[in-house]
């Protein structure tokens, strides 16, 4: 959840190399940022509470560097202070810590060390971890060897990088259980939490695996194993690095979340290019690398994400029971985990996370694993944890994604589900008829996409209509039940208003009771199977005086009456409306978020990839 970007070279090079990385890395999600930077063998420190901006601006004119190691910390253990912010160090102050993750046993740890003398200037666990790597670092032993001694009495998860006075040039990297990448360029050696950091800087990168430690110097590089060891040396995989900077420009949009709800079209044509057979009426998905008799074999699949694709997973839960007529059922992924999980023989499971490095997915999918389940991955991200360690799955190719809140993510997401529930379907009972249709329906979505996204004065209007309530209702049937939660959610991340999504069946069990003039509903209700229902819970709204908003396809003319405001969609099959009624909730709160001037693109205490549980 934090970023990390470090570097070391031959020759000195501006701090604001480390800057403008940390700056690309806002979009994770911070309340802190530090650096820390050598001039010959010291090492200085410099961080806040605040904005990157801010710390920045207190760093020295012209600052240059041989080494350094920048740091945004998202608050775990401790209030976002200037004490509490990264790097941390140990009782000397020589060993410079940068720390994403959580040490699950620091309070003993720190207790320990508490006894022997040394005394803490944080709340942090981080800076746990700067004592012990310190403690072990006496008497001339390497950095790398103190760092490898100091972990293993870790317990949790860490991507750290450390820097000692005395050691210039050197940077000590490892990890567990938390994203780290070592990268290459013409100025010397990267590591950062998030490829975008090294972005036009490094050309081909490494991703360290759980357990790696990494080793850069100004003229090398060397990844080795934390259990040391006469073990082998890991063998590096490097690629070219897939971000380029012009992925992180606004093309003139005032934020990256409304850039990316319009580039949704263009997203799920890539999604579905070259994956649909139209003469067969199925799909072909070729990175699930199994045969056609393994498809026939499965009796039940279990979709496992949290968010918004846990969201995305509830709609591509439907379509596969509905197209394929396979028990399914999308979990949370950390309720999963802890639930004992049953595993079948002929169970098939997808762990679906945007980053691939969503920490309770990636426990829930080990989890799966050590029983001997049979886990895919859906992802975002080509060289994540879950792609690695599944080693099969589907690419959801949304191109890269910088706003916090999910968007082209949740879209990408259901086709790629929608195409393995056609492809699952046509092995059993879809017909090719039915599957055709389906087929020239799914490429007319990208145009009616546009034709949603030529609606958002609608959605301004509708917004401006609404800006007084401060609590709101999402409700929807069937397949507009998950987009109501994901419509609620998505109010809440980026406007800060109180949202809840519910079934809209589920009303009268106890959600009625808060319907007043001032508590808001927004209805989504295409003319689809369940219609007839959802139009009663929409009278029965009405008639408790709440203010509605009702988004459907077709036509307006039943709905107005009980509506403040009504917004139609273009039609389409009721298997893939999901996928326009799902931007129109996100036009919604976007334009419900700018309207009342929050930070869209950067969401108080939210993080783009949640990578700690």
């Amino acid at each position: 959840m934090c970023g990390i970007i470090g570097f070391t070279g031959e020759k000195k090079v501006s701090a604001d190399m480390l800057m403008e990385g940390l700056k690309r890395l806002e979009y994770r999600g911070y309340d802190s940022a530090g650096i820390a930077w050598q001039v010959r063998s010291k090492v200085r420190i410099r961080k806040r509470a605040g904005k990157v901006d801010e710390l920045w601006a207190e760093l020295p004119q012209n600052l240059e560097l041989i080494a350094g190691v920048a740091h945004t910390r998202w608050a775990t253990h401790g209030e976002p202070t200037d004490a509490n912010a990264h790097p941390q160090t140990d009782q000397t102050g020589d060993i410079v810590v940068v720390h994403n993750g959580i040490i699950d046993n620091f309070t003993e740890l720190k207790a320990d060390l508490v006894a022997r003398g040394h005394t803490f200037t944080s709340d942090t666990d981080t800076e746990v971890l700067a004592h012990l790597i310190g403690d072990h670092c006496g008497n001339g032993t390497p950095l790398e060897d103190g760092v490898r001694a100091a972990l293993r009495r870790i317990e949790g998860t860490y991507g750290i990088a450390v820097m000692r006075s005395g050691d210039a040039g050197k940077i000590v990297a490892a990890r567990q259980g938390s994203p780290l990448i070592v990268g290459i360029g013409e100025d010397g050696s990267f590591v950062a939490s998030d490829s975008v950091a090294m972005a036009g800087r490094a050309t081909r990168v490494v991703h360290l695996q759980d357990g790696d430690i990494a080793v850069l110097t100004a003229r090398d590089h060397q990844i080795q194993r934390i259990s040391g060891g006469d073990g082998p040396t890991p063998t590096p995989h490097w690629s070219a690095l897939d971000v380029v900077p012009s992925m992180l420009d606004k093309r003139g949009y005032p934020h990256f979340m409304l850039k990316e709800i319009m580039e949704q079209p263009e997203a799920l044509e890539n999604a579905f290019r070259g994956r649909i057979v139209r003469e067969f009426g199925t799909a072909k998905l070729g990175g699930l690398h199994m045969e056609p008799r393994d498809f026939l074999e499965i009796d039940r699949v279990r979709l496992l994400g949290c968010g918004t694709s846990y969201m995305a997973g509830s709609v591509g839960a439907r379509m596969i029971g509905d197209l394929a007529r396979v028990e399914t059922t999308c979990e949370y992924a950390p309720e999963y985990r802890y639930s004992n999980p049953i595993v079948r023989k002929n169970a098939l499971f997808f762990a679906i996370s945007q980053s691939g490095e969503t920490s309770d997915t990636i426990m829930a999918m080990r989890e799966v694993q050590r029983k001997g389940g049979k886990v895919l991955g859906v992802v975002n991200r080509v060289a994540s944890t879950i792609a690695r360690e599944t080693g099969a799955g589907i690419y959801i190719h949304a191109g890269f994604e910088y706003a916090v809140a999910s968007t082209k993510t949740m879209l990408n997401t259901m086709m790629t589900l929608f195409l393995f529930a056609l492809l699952l379907g046509r092995m059993r009972d879809l017909s090719y008829t039915r599957g055709k249709q389906l087929i020239e329906e799914l490429e007319r979505l990208p145009d009616k996409i546009r034709r949603v996204l030529e609606l958002r004065g609608e959605f301004r209007e509708a917004a401006e209509h609404f800006e007084a309530s401060e609590n709101f209702y999402y409700m929807g049937r069937g397949y507009s039940f998950p987009i109501a939660m994901e419509g609620a959610l998505k109010l809440k991340e980026i406007a800060y208003v109180h949202a809840e999504g519910y079934s809209a069946a589920e009303m009268k069990h106890g959600p009625i009771a808060l319907i007043n003039e001032r508590f808001a509903s927004v209805i989504v209700i295409p003319r689809d199977s369940v219609f007839a229902r959802s139009f009663a819970n929409l009278q029965e709204v009405r008639a408790r005086k709440g203010p509605t908003l009702s988004i459907t396809t077709g036509r307006a003319d039943e709905l107005m009456p009980f509506s403040d405001q009504v917004i139609v969609l273009p039609e389409t099959d009721e298997i893939l409306v999901p996928f326009l009624t799902t931007v129109a909730v996100q036009l919604f709160a976007y334009e419900f978020a700018a309207l009342r001037g929050c930070p869209i693109d950067q969401p108080k205490n939210l993080a783009k990839s949640v990578t700690v549980e």
